[in-house]
Formats: structure tokens, sequence, C-alpha cells
């Protein structure tokens, strides 16, 4: 990897004009940074970012995750200092039914665009323990040619209950990824689902894997994800499940055929892949390359970002008055109070949720 890369023009790059105040005291960020001598420096956690070293890089994302304040500081500097670097690969979110096989899939995919000189990152989201938050299968394990791939990063990451079935802190995490010169970042997610699909608001191109005999109403996926997808391969599609994979396709196409166009005007592919024996991987990476053709033809590629960032924005704010609001002692309490007054009916949930805010509010003056 390149270790002196030309910042890429990050849409929330500021424009020239007035000299900006600086957002973070970057020498506080330091001395923050140095305290303990196992952690390394923000200088060194940045130069180690910028050149791709991948267990600097590694670091970086355990500070992202942390909950600990101090963390989030150095992290949220880094994240500022990374960004004119970020914006530079192809990002790829990859969901499927429990079995269809996205690990091997992903391995086999991430081997293929390394085999062609591309670096990929993989922010490989866990199930997650609803008791300790943290990870139960390491996907390193599940994806053991691809973790020794020097050029190859997997990052597994606890869910922890978290809206969309991808942690917390993934786009945050995507930043730093690409500033340390990641071409393709993959974004694997838990299984489908309503939450799942929050997974789409932080990638480019958004593929859903199925399983052949795609009977029982298409495995039960819901209609909301089929019209989200940008491209439906049928994995699996060998051997005795290949007459199967090729009528699943057919009945896929047939229910696309009742949804609605993407604003993008891009006509979600179907396509057969084996992750087993790589049939059809290359498809599929030619597939986003048309995708991503068109799209930045049109220009709603990028304008297709800028709206996630204002997406992420308005979410932040969410999150941080959130974490305020929980701050105080006497918040909280009230809280417990008027949760069991909603609970047994006493209570209306938007009167109770008016009386916690005004609390909250008296707290600030």
């Amino acid at each position: 990897m390149k270790k002196d890369k030309k910042p890429f023009e990050s849409a929330l790059k500021v424009q020239q004009g007035i000299e900006q105040p600086p957002q973070t005291n970057e020498e506080a960020i330091r001395q923050m940074a140095g305290k303990k001598s196992k952690l390394p420096t923000f200088d060194e956690l940045f130069e180690g970012i910028n050149s791709g070293n991948r267990v600097l890089l590694s670091r970086a994302i355990t500070l992202i995750e942390s909950s600990k304040n101090e963390h989030q500081i150095i992290a949220q500097a880094l994240i500022e200092k990374c960004l004119p670097y970020s914006g530079n690969s192809i990002r790829i979110g990859i969901t499927g039914v429990p079995g269809v096989g996205k690990s091997t899939f992903i391995e086999a995919f991430g081997n293929f665009l390394t085999a062609i000189g591309k670096k990929v990152a993989v922010l490989a989201i866990d199930p997650s323990s609803q008791i300790s938050k943290g990870s139960i299968l390491g996907d390193k394990t599940r994806m053991e040619k691809l973790s020794s791939n020097p050029d190859a990063f997997i990052r597994p990451s606890p869910s922890a209950g978290t809206l969309g079935g991808v942690a917390q802190k993934t786009r945050e995490s995507i930043v730093l990824c690409e500033a340390a010169g990641f071409d393709v970042i993959i974004v694997e997610t838990v299984g489908v689902g309503q939450s799942e699909t929050a997974a789409r608001s932080m990638v480019d191109f958004f593929l859903l894997l199925q399983l052949p005999g795609a009977g029982d109403e298409l495995q039960g996926i819901k209609r909301g994800i089929m019209e989200m997808a940008d491209a439906i391969f049928v994995n699996k599609a060998e051997g005795d499940y290949l007459n199967k994979a090729k009528i699943a396709a057919a009945e896929i196409k047939n229910a696309l055929h009742l949804m609605p166009a993407h604003q993008s005007g891009w006509l979600t592919q179907v396509g057969l892949c084996s992750a087993l024996s790589g049939k059809g991987i290359g498809e599929v990476w030619d597939t986003i390359l048309d995708y991503i053709a068109l799209t930045k033809k049109t220009e709603y590629f990028v304008s297709f970002r800028h709206e996630q960032e204002v997406k992420r924005y308005q979410q932040a704010i969410n999150e941080i008055l959130q974490s305020d609001f929980s701050s105080s002692a006497d918040v909280r309490h009230l809280n417990g109070e008027l949760e069991k007054k909603v609970f047994t009916s006493k209570l209306s949930p938007y009167a109770a949720a008016k009386l916690i805010v005004a609390k909250f509010y008296e707290e600030l003056k």
C-alpha cells in the first residue's frame, strides 16, 4: 500500500475561504492517547492507518467501538483526520437468509478480488450475545484463506443488537478502511430482516444471496429487501442443486417485474453462483462494475452517497441526544417510574414522554 496517498476529495470537505477553526485539539488528543503505554499514540494510529498497517487499523477500530469516553474522543479525532483520505472505495453490502453461505461466498469473492489486484476489507458482523454484547463466532475462523491473504483485512465485530444487524460504528470503520487504502469494502449482515436493511444506508451496492429452490414465497424474503437489492444471486448453484437454482432465479425475475424501478435507473440483476466452485463469482463483480459505471454516469452514485451522509448526520444527532439524556441520574430515575406507569396504563406514552423531556430541559438550565 502506498504511504503517501493523495487525499480523496470527500463530499464533506470544507470549501476554501475563511479558515475554519480546528474541530479537535490534536495536542490534547495526543496526550490522551499516550497515557497508557499499551495504546499507540494518536500520530502512530493515523500514520499506521494511512500506510495500510492492518494491526494499527484494527486498534483504531477497537477505539471506535469502545464505549469509554476517552476512547471516543481519540476515535472521533482519527475519523476527522482520515476523512479527506476516504471515499475512494466501492462499498458492497451482502445479506441473505441463514445458511445461504454468506461467509463462504465472501471468502471466494474476496480472494477473487485480491487476485485481480484489489485490496479488500471485510467488516463481518457476527451473531452476538444479548447478555455479553460480544461476538460468539469469529469470521476469521470461517474465512481462513482470506484472513491470511496479505491484501485482505477481516474485522469481526459484535452487532450487540444494533439496528441493521451491523455494528453501530460500521460507518466510521469504513472511513478508516478507505484511508488505509482498501479498494473494496464488504459489509456482511446477520441474516435478513427489516432491521438488517440499515446496511443499505452505508453501501453503494446491495447484494442479496438466495438459496436454490426458492419456493415457499421466495424463502420468506420480505418484499422491501428484494426492492432494495441491486442484484440477487442464487448461491450453491452446483451439482444436484443446479436445476433448482435455475428455477429459483426464474421465480425471482418474475417477482421483480412486480416491484418498482430503482431511482438510479438500474434494473436489478439476477444470476447464479457457486462459492464452492467459484463459478459465477466473476459475474458478480462484473455486475457491480456495470452498476458503478451507470450510476457514476448519471451522477446518482455521488448524490446517493451525499444522502447517506446527511442521514448519518441526523442519526448522530439522535445518538448524542440520547446519550446526554441517559447520563442524568435524576432523569433515569424518573424514567423508571414513568415506564411503570405507562406499563400499567396509568399514564399515556405521550404524556410520560412530555414529563421526562421537561425534566431533561430543567436540568439543562
